[in-house]
């Protein structure tokens, strides 16, 4: 069957796999469709350092059961439609011996440490799957990066008393705006697109700054009554972004970290002390955040076709991905229908 593959940087084209045999715990997926996550960009662009070539992409999927193995709970029908966390865990870090597994020290993430599923037919374990009555193909597969955004917004501690800037407003920054608003939280959304600070405001921002065209210090300062946000998410992963979480969040504030800095940061430390901060990282994502996404997304009035900007069949994947390359901005979420 035909896989895409990322065969080095700068290059992706399609290849020929096997098709999977299922043992008795797992079950075999009908893939429909897939998202290019910003992990494959990073790949394709040889900035992954988790990654080997070549390497087959792909984990945010919605698809349905093909067949069941032996062991699989009878909860679990052919054809139901699901997604699936990407996630693995090794049980014994210490990560996993206090429960966050999203953490592991271990971890292989789809798509990145080990193959994805940029494929007709994939098989998975029963335990990650995830379903949904209410959801189209293109909703389930935009779950998973939503949890990204949905887990930082725990991380972070986020109530209704509190105002979260969001630095980014792509697809994980759309998913920590979704998950602060849907905590009824004061959304700030700050990115340079105006047609992404848009689409923010209809997830959830009550304001936005775009920073090409405004002084980011000012507005913050403005519309917080001097104070600064209680919370900021850096979703961007950029230097620039991370020491301005620091400079502009409120005294015993939280900053909650999803993006990789590229390049290391300098930072003001005193902040850290001078405001006691909460600095905390946040990876992956928890079956609870999967069961929050999939409940936010059931209730039917989330922008799903402007949050995907374009769907190529699997044959114009690699054209697809050269093209994010070229042009990040003009990209929100790509899907990849395969069947």
């Amino acid at each position: 069957m035909k896989a895409l593959f990322i065969d080095e940087p700068g290059k992706a084209s399609l290849g020929e796999v096997p098709e999977p045999e299922i043992e008795a715990n797992e079950v075999l997926l009908r893939i429909h469709t897939v998202g290019f996550c910003g992990s494959d960009l990073a790949t394709f662009r040889g900035l992954n350092p988790l990654v080997g070539y070549p390497r087959i992409p792909g984990h945010e999927i919605g698809a349905t059961i093909a067949k069941l193995g032996t062991y699989v709970p009878s909860q679990f029908e052919v054809g139901m439609p699901v997604t699936l966390s990407p996630y693995t865990a090794c049980g014994v870090c210490s990560s996993c011996q206090i429960g966050r597994t999203n953490c592991c020290k271990d971890n292989q993430t789809l798509g990145v440490q080990r193959n994805g599923i940029m494929t007709p037919y994939a098989r998975i374990g029963w335990e990650k799957l995830f379903t949904a009555e209410k959801l189209t193909m293109s909703e389930f597969a935009l779950v998973e990066p939503l949890t990204i955004g949905f887990h930082a917004i725990d991380r972070g501690q986020v109530t209704e008393a509190d105002t979260v800037a969001i630095f980014g407003a792509g697809a994980i920054g759309l998913g920590a705006i979704s998950g602060a608003a849907a905590r009824n939280a004061r959304v700030i959304s700050i990115d340079i697109d105006n047609g992404k600070l848009e689409l923010a405001r209809k997830l959830g921002a009550s304001e936005t700054i775009n920073t090409q065209t405004e002084d980011l210090h000012v507005r913050l300062q403005e519309l917080t009554d001097g104070h600064g946000p209680q919370v900021i998410v850096e979703a961007v992963g950029s230097p620039i972004t991370y020491r301005a979480s620091v400079d502009e969040v409120a005294f015993a504030g939280r900053v909650v970290c999803i993006g990789y800095a590229k390049t290391p940061v300098e930072y003001e430390t005193k902040f850290f002390v001078m405001k006691e901060l909460d600095i905390r990282g946040s990876r992956n994502a928890m079956p609870s955040d999967f069961k929050s996404v999939i409940a936010m997304l059931e209730r039917g009035d989330f922008p799903t076709n402007e949050v995907v900007t374009q769907t190529v069949p699997l044959e114009e994947a690699a054209a697809a991905l050269k093209a994010w390359d070229d042009d990040p901005s003009s990209v929100t979420k790509i899907h990849v229908e395969i069947g």
